[in-house]
Order: C-alpha cells, then structure tokens, then sequence
C-alpha cells in the first residue's frame, strides 16, 4: 500500500490503511436483534427464577428437620439459582438501554461471574444428587454409611470454593468504553488475539472440568440406576414409586443438560476457534453471534429447570410441601400429630431412596 501512495504523508498513508481495513471487516452490527432477545428472555427467566426458585427455598427452609443429603443438595442448588437470577435485572436494563451500563465497573464484574458461578454449580450439584441416587438405588446396603447430612455439607462446602475459585477469571473483564459510540460498555467479548487466546485456554478447562467430566458421571449413574431397576431383584421392581422418581429425575437432568448446558458449551468452543481466525466472512461473523445470543439464554434458563427437579423428581419435595401446609394448619393438640407427620415423611423419603 505504501507503494501506492508515496506523495502522501506517513501519517496520512496510515489513515488511509486504517480506513481500507475497517472498511473491509466492518460487518452488520445485530445489536436490534441481541438487545431485544436478551432483555426478553432474561426478564422471562427473572420471573420464572424467582418464583420457583424462591418458593421451594421457602419450603426447603421450612421444613429444614426433614433434611436428608439430596435435601441439603436442592437447599444449594436453589440458593446459586436465585443469587445468579438477583443479577438478571442487571442485564435487562443494560439491554433495554441499547447496551448502556450505568452501574459502575464492580456489580458489572459481579454480574458476569454470578451467571458463571451459577452454570457450573448447578452442574455440579446435579451431578451430587445423581450420585445420592445412585448410590441409593445400586447399592442400598452401603447407602447408609456412605450418604448421609454431614457428607453432603462437606462436598458443598467443596463445591461452592471449587467453582468460585476457578470461575475468578470472569472477575477480570469490568466495563470499556466503547470508541465509536462512546458507550460504557459490559458483558462484552474481547476483540485482542491475546485476550481471546486466554479465553480459549479457560474454555478448554471449563469445558472438560466443568461439562465433560461431570456429565460422564451423571451417565454413568443413570446407566447403573437404569440397568439395576431392569435387573435388580423383584422387590425392586415392584417399588413403582422409587422407578418412578429416578426416571423423572433421569429426564429432567437430561433435558437441562441437552438444552442448557451442551449447545452453550459446544457453540462457546467453536465461537472462540472462530474469533481466533483471520479469514472471517461477514456472513459467518453475523451467523457465529447469534447464536452466541441464543446459546447463552438457553444456558441462563437452567435456573428455570432446577424448580422442575425439585418438584418432579420424587415424592420428597411434595410430602415436605404437605407437612408444611399442615405444620402451619396445627395448633394445640395437634402439634403431637404435626410430629407425627413430621417422622412418617422422613421414613416415606428414606424408604424412596432405597
């Protein structure tokens, strides 16, 4: 290109290169079409994630003397899902505001690592309660002294440091200002090489430690839970009830996965081999955003999924929902028949995990 302006100025030759690249990678902005699905989709699980979430939190507390692993498992599980939905409305302002951030560098920090935290707890609390189950199922003799209340604490304990430690690197990227429109910008990707090829190595990792491996688990529970209520013994194939709670809990755990969590994670790895290429079409670049947008609503509505497990997957949640409704309808005398109650739904659980 020098060649072909020798009479101009450095300065000016370089303008003009500058403006001949632009020119060529500029590509149709789709940020009509992100900001509408992002603030529609993010209010819609803001709705859904409160109510379901924060009714059976309510319920799980209220009846906290009924606790059992897979209890304290659900109490956890509910907690990640509303502290990341307590950030949505974050996101729908920001969208609604045509990708304005008027919040400040911190809670636009805590925003992207709430939503973070969130994802991978919930797969890993899935994986613990598969793991309850199948323990229950396959081996019921050693249920007992291998899944019990304080076990269960230690591995969330374990599981919330675990997440929160490697999800630290989205603590990283805060807000920009953007130098065209001269926006503070948020939730952006980076448009660096080197920032990109940092990101690709924590794709990697999450992938594999946060996805693959505890999705392998999962499998290979249901597959033992599956293959011992085929074959097990005739008692066991006659409690219609336990089938029926492990294969709800099988779907559910599935559904969130195939929906939620696999497309995100599989269109995440091949957008950031994407970005990393020079030779891109604008075509591909328009193709490869939107679905960055849809991806990753459908991995924020797993905190709608997570109210569904609780509900369908047994018996225990809706006994506990039972025993509320009758603890609060009993006074007096009938507090010993409260207590009654109280014994007869812990049995009814323990006996549905064996």
């Amino acid at each position: 290109f020098s060649l072909s302006c020798p009479r101009v100025s450095l300065s000016r030759c370089n303008m003009l290169v500058n403006h001949s690249l632009s020119n060529n990678t500029q590509c149709p902005s789709i940020d009509d079409f992100r900001n509408q699905v992002y603030s529609t989709v993010y209010s819609i699980i803001t709705v859904f994630g409160f109510v379901g979430n924060g009714f059976a939190l309510f319920v799980l507390i209220r009846t906290f003397r009924q606790r059992s692993a897979f209890h304290i498992y659900m109490l956890n599980l509910a907690v990640s899902d509303l502290l990341c939905v307590s950030t949505l409305p974050l996101r729908v302002i920001y969208y609604v505001n045509k990708g304005q951030w008027n919040y400040g560098d911190f809670l636009c920090r805590i925003s992207s690592y709430a939503l973070y935290v969130n994802l991978y707890c919930s797969i890993f609390f899935m994986m613990a309660m598969s793991c309850t189950r199948f323990i229950a199922i396959v081996f019921p003799v050693q249920n007992l002294k291998l899944v019990n209340e304080r076990k269960a604490k230690i591995v969330c304990v374990c599981i919330w440091v675990f997440i929160c430690a490697t999800s630290s690197p989205f603590l990283i990227t805060g807000i920009h200002i953007d130098p065209l429109t001269n926006k503070t910008k948020c939730f952006e990707p980076p448009e660096k090489r080197k920032s990109i090829s940092k990101l690709i190595i924590l794709n990697y990792f999450s992938l594999v430690v946060g996805f693959a491996v505890p999705f392998l688990v999962i499998l290979i529970c249901y597959i033992g839970i599956i293959r011992t209520l085929l074959t097990g013994s005739s008692s066991m194939k006659k409690q219609k009830s336990t089938r029926t709670k492990a294969i709800r809990m099988i779907v559910i755990v599935m559904l969130a996965f195939l929906i939620s969590f696999m497309p995100y994670h599989i269109q995440r790895t091949v957008h950031l081999d994407f970005m990393s290429k020079p030779d891109r079409t604008c075509d591909d670049v328009v193709y490869m955003q939107k679905s960055v947008v849809i991806t990753l609503c459908l991995a924020a509505a797993n905190s709608c999924f997570d109210p569904m497990l609780y509900f369908f997957s047994g018996e225990n949640f809706r006994r506990r929902l039972s025993t509320f409704r009758k603890a609060s309808m009993s006074v007096g005398p009938n507090v010993r028949r409260q207590k009654l109650d109280v014994s007869k739904s812990q049995q009814d659980e323990d006996e549905a995990l064996q």
